[in-house]
Protein backbone atom coordinates (compact mmCIF):
# COMPACT_ATOMS: atom_id res chain seq x y z
CA UNK A 1 0.00 0.00 0.00
CA UNK A 2 1.29 3.53 -0.79
CA UNK A 3 2.47 6.02 1.83
CA UNK A 4 -0.74 8.04 1.38
CA UNK A 5 -2.93 5.01 2.00
CA UNK A 6 -0.77 3.91 4.94
CA UNK A 7 -0.96 7.39 6.41
CA UNK A 8 -4.72 7.44 5.92
CA UNK A 9 -5.13 4.06 7.55
CA UNK A 10 -3.08 5.25 10.54
CA UNK A 11 -5.07 8.47 10.82
CA UNK A 12 -8.40 6.68 10.66
CA UNK A 13 -7.16 4.01 13.02
CA UNK A 14 -6.04 6.60 15.58
CA UNK A 15 -9.40 8.29 15.34
CA UNK A 16 -11.29 5.02 15.73
CA UNK A 17 -9.37 4.24 18.92
CA UNK A 18 -9.63 7.70 20.44
CA UNK A 19 -12.25 8.66 23.01
CA UNK A 20 -14.90 11.04 21.71
CA UNK A 21 -14.53 14.51 23.22
CA UNK A 22 -18.12 15.52 22.55
CA UNK A 23 -21.48 13.94 23.23
CA UNK A 24 -22.79 14.27 19.69
CA UNK A 25 -19.81 12.82 17.83
CA UNK A 26 -18.97 14.67 14.64
CA UNK A 27 -21.98 16.24 12.96
CA UNK A 28 -21.68 16.30 9.15
CA UNK A 29 -22.27 20.07 9.19
CA UNK A 30 -22.96 21.94 5.91
CA UNK A 31 -22.68 18.78 3.81
CA UNK A 32 -25.96 17.47 5.22
CA UNK A 33 -28.07 19.75 3.05
CA UNK A 34 -31.06 21.94 3.82
CA UNK A 35 -33.59 19.12 3.64
CA UNK A 36 -31.84 16.77 6.06
CA UNK A 37 -33.50 15.84 9.33
CA UNK A 38 -31.88 17.41 12.39
CA UNK A 39 -33.96 15.79 15.10
CA UNK A 40 -31.90 12.69 15.76
CA UNK A 41 -32.06 12.46 19.55
CA UNK A 42 -30.88 9.85 21.97
CA UNK A 43 -33.63 7.41 21.06
CA UNK A 44 -33.14 7.57 17.28
CA UNK A 45 -29.32 7.76 17.33
CA UNK A 46 -28.65 5.22 20.03
CA UNK A 47 -31.77 3.15 20.52
CA UNK A 48 -32.31 -0.21 18.87
CA UNK A 49 -35.94 -0.97 19.71
CA UNK A 50 -37.31 -0.08 16.26
CA UNK A 51 -34.23 -0.87 14.19
CA UNK A 52 -35.07 -3.21 11.26
CA UNK A 53 -33.35 -6.59 11.32
CA UNK A 54 -31.28 -6.00 8.18
CA UNK A 55 -30.11 -2.66 9.59
CA UNK A 56 -29.10 -4.30 12.88
CA UNK A 57 -27.09 -6.91 10.96
CA UNK A 58 -25.36 -4.38 8.73
CA UNK A 59 -21.67 -4.13 9.59
CA UNK A 60 -20.09 -2.71 6.45
CA UNK A 61 -18.39 0.14 8.35
CA UNK A 62 -17.61 -1.72 11.58
CA UNK A 63 -13.90 -0.94 11.23
CA UNK A 64 -14.79 2.71 11.80
CA UNK A 65 -16.93 2.28 14.91
CA UNK A 66 -15.37 5.26 16.69
CA UNK A 67 -14.26 7.32 13.73
CA UNK A 68 -15.43 10.93 13.51
CA UNK A 69 -17.00 12.43 10.43
CA UNK A 70 -14.50 15.25 10.08
CA UNK A 71 -11.51 12.89 10.10
CA UNK A 72 -13.10 10.58 7.51
CA UNK A 73 -14.11 13.57 5.40
CA UNK A 74 -10.61 15.07 5.51
CA UNK A 75 -9.10 11.74 4.42
CA UNK A 76 -11.44 11.47 1.44
CA UNK A 77 -11.12 15.12 0.45
CA UNK A 78 -7.33 14.78 0.39
CA UNK A 79 -7.47 11.80 -1.98
CA UNK A 80 -10.80 11.84 -3.83
CA UNK A 81 -13.51 14.22 -4.99
CA UNK A 82 -16.24 12.78 -2.75
CA UNK A 83 -17.22 13.62 0.81
CA UNK A 84 -17.67 11.15 3.63
CA UNK A 85 -21.45 11.36 3.43
CA UNK A 86 -21.45 10.81 -0.34
CA UNK A 87 -19.20 7.77 0.03
CA UNK A 88 -21.25 6.23 2.84
CA UNK A 89 -24.64 6.89 1.27
CA UNK A 90 -23.55 5.64 -2.17
CA UNK A 91 -22.50 2.38 -0.53
CA UNK A 92 -25.77 2.14 1.40
CA UNK A 93 -27.79 2.77 -1.75
CA UNK A 94 -25.98 -0.11 -3.44
CA UNK A 95 -26.46 -2.42 -0.46
CA UNK A 96 -30.12 -1.56 0.15
CA UNK A 97 -31.26 -1.81 -3.44
CA UNK A 98 -34.31 -3.94 -4.09
CA UNK A 99 -36.13 -5.05 -7.25
CA UNK A 100 -38.25 -1.91 -7.07
CA UNK A 101 -35.53 0.58 -6.21
CA UNK A 102 -33.38 1.88 -3.37
CA UNK A 103 -34.79 1.89 0.17
CA UNK A 104 -33.98 5.55 0.72
CA UNK A 105 -36.42 6.02 3.60
CA UNK A 106 -34.88 3.12 5.51
CA UNK A 107 -31.37 4.42 4.82
CA UNK A 108 -32.20 7.95 5.95
CA UNK A 109 -34.09 6.98 9.09
CA UNK A 110 -31.39 4.54 10.22
CA UNK A 111 -28.29 6.36 9.02
CA UNK A 112 -26.67 6.69 12.50
CA UNK A 113 -27.08 2.94 13.06
CA UNK A 114 -25.71 2.05 9.62
CA UNK A 115 -22.66 4.33 9.54
CA UNK A 116 -20.78 5.06 12.80
CA UNK A 117 -19.51 8.49 11.73
CA UNK A 118 -22.94 9.76 10.65
CA UNK A 119 -24.91 11.23 13.56
CA UNK A 120 -28.07 12.63 11.93
CA UNK A 121 -31.02 11.03 10.23
CA UNK A 122 -31.68 12.05 6.62
CA UNK A 123 -34.83 12.53 4.60
CA UNK A 124 -35.20 10.36 1.48
CA UNK A 125 -34.58 13.50 -0.57
CA UNK A 126 -31.26 14.12 1.20
CA UNK A 127 -30.21 10.50 0.62
CA UNK A 128 -31.04 10.80 -3.07
CA UNK A 129 -29.16 14.09 -3.34
CA UNK A 130 -26.03 12.60 -1.79
CA UNK A 131 -26.18 9.58 -4.11
CA UNK A 132 -26.64 11.80 -7.15
CA UNK A 133 -23.74 13.99 -6.08
CA UNK A 134 -21.50 10.92 -5.74
CA UNK A 135 -22.44 9.68 -9.21
CA UNK A 136 -21.80 13.10 -10.78
CA UNK A 137 -18.39 13.40 -9.18
CA UNK A 138 -17.38 9.90 -10.29
CA UNK A 139 -18.49 10.71 -13.83
CA UNK A 140 -16.51 13.97 -13.91
CA UNK A 141 -13.45 12.35 -12.35
CA UNK A 142 -13.64 9.57 -14.92
CA UNK A 143 -13.83 12.02 -17.80
CA UNK A 144 -10.89 13.98 -16.41
CA UNK A 145 -8.76 10.88 -16.02
CA UNK A 146 -9.58 9.46 -19.44
CA UNK A 147 -8.84 12.77 -21.10
CA UNK A 148 -5.47 12.85 -19.38
CA UNK A 149 -4.79 9.27 -20.41
CA UNK A 150 -5.87 9.85 -24.02
CA UNK A 151 -4.31 13.28 -24.48
CA UNK A 152 -0.70 12.18 -24.72
CA UNK A 153 0.29 14.19 -21.67
CA UNK A 154 1.46 11.03 -19.91
CA UNK A 155 3.68 8.15 -20.97
CA UNK A 156 2.66 4.54 -20.43
CA UNK A 157 4.98 4.46 -17.41
CA UNK A 158 3.33 7.58 -16.00
CA UNK A 159 -0.09 5.97 -16.35
CA UNK A 160 1.14 2.77 -14.71
CA UNK A 161 2.42 4.71 -11.71
CA UNK A 162 -0.74 6.79 -11.51
CA UNK A 163 -2.99 3.73 -11.68
CA UNK A 164 -0.97 2.00 -8.97
CA UNK A 165 -1.40 4.96 -6.62
CA UNK A 166 -5.13 5.39 -7.17
CA UNK A 167 -5.73 1.64 -7.03
CA UNK A 168 -4.09 1.49 -3.59
CA UNK A 169 -6.44 4.17 -2.28
CA UNK A 170 -9.47 2.46 -3.81
CA UNK A 171 -8.45 -0.88 -2.28
CA UNK A 172 -8.04 0.77 1.12
CA UNK A 173 -11.59 2.12 0.97
CA UNK A 174 -12.89 -1.32 0.00
CA UNK A 175 -11.02 -2.88 2.90
CA UNK A 176 -12.54 -0.33 5.28
CA UNK A 177 -15.93 -1.43 3.98
CA UNK A 178 -15.09 -4.99 4.94
CA UNK A 179 -14.03 -6.40 1.57
CA UNK A 180 -11.32 -9.06 1.94
CA UNK A 181 -8.91 -8.76 -0.98
CA UNK A 182 -6.55 -11.67 -1.60
CA UNK A 183 -3.00 -10.83 -2.68
CA UNK A 184 -3.34 -12.90 -5.85
CA UNK A 185 -6.52 -11.05 -6.81
CA UNK A 186 -4.85 -7.69 -6.19
CA UNK A 187 -1.88 -8.55 -8.38
CA UNK A 188 -4.10 -9.88 -11.16
CA UNK A 189 -6.24 -6.75 -11.07
CA UNK A 190 -3.16 -4.51 -11.22
CA UNK A 191 -1.80 -6.43 -14.23
CA UNK A 192 -5.11 -6.19 -16.06
CA UNK A 193 -5.40 -2.45 -15.34
CA UNK A 194 -1.84 -1.86 -16.54
CA UNK A 195 -2.55 -3.77 -19.76
CA UNK A 196 -5.73 -1.82 -20.41
CA UNK A 197 -4.04 1.54 -19.82
CA UNK A 198 -1.31 0.69 -22.33
CA UNK A 199 -3.97 -0.20 -24.89
CA UNK A 200 -5.74 3.10 -24.17
CA UNK A 201 -2.54 5.04 -24.71
CA UNK A 202 -1.72 3.26 -27.97
CA UNK A 203 -5.26 3.59 -29.35
CA UNK A 204 -5.40 7.25 -28.38
CA UNK A 205 -2.10 7.97 -30.11
CA UNK A 206 -3.49 6.41 -33.28
CA UNK A 207 -6.55 8.65 -33.05
CA UNK A 208 -4.30 11.70 -32.65
CA UNK A 209 -2.15 10.54 -35.57
CA UNK A 210 0.97 10.11 -33.46
CA UNK A 211 3.44 7.27 -33.32
CA UNK A 212 3.69 5.09 -30.25
CA UNK A 213 6.99 3.70 -29.04
CA UNK A 214 6.84 0.51 -26.99
CA UNK A 215 8.66 1.14 -23.69
CA UNK A 216 9.76 -2.51 -23.49
CA UNK A 217 11.13 -3.33 -26.92
CA UNK A 218 11.41 0.14 -28.48
CA UNK A 219 9.29 -0.78 -31.49
CA UNK A 220 7.50 2.20 -33.01
CA UNK A 221 3.88 1.61 -33.97
CA UNK A 222 2.79 3.51 -37.05
CA UNK A 223 -0.12 5.94 -36.57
Amino acid sequence: MTDDADDGQQRLGEDANAESETTDGSVPGPDVGADAETTAGTESAGGTADVPEDVARYDRFKKMDRAEYDRVNDFLRDRTYVTAREWAIARLCADFRTETGVEMTKIGENLPQLVPFMTDTYTPQAVNQARHSFEEKVRKAGATFLYGAMSGFFTAEDLDEMMYDVTEIAKFLLEVEGVDLAVEEELEAEDRISSVMREVQEASAEVRGEEVKCPECGHVHDP
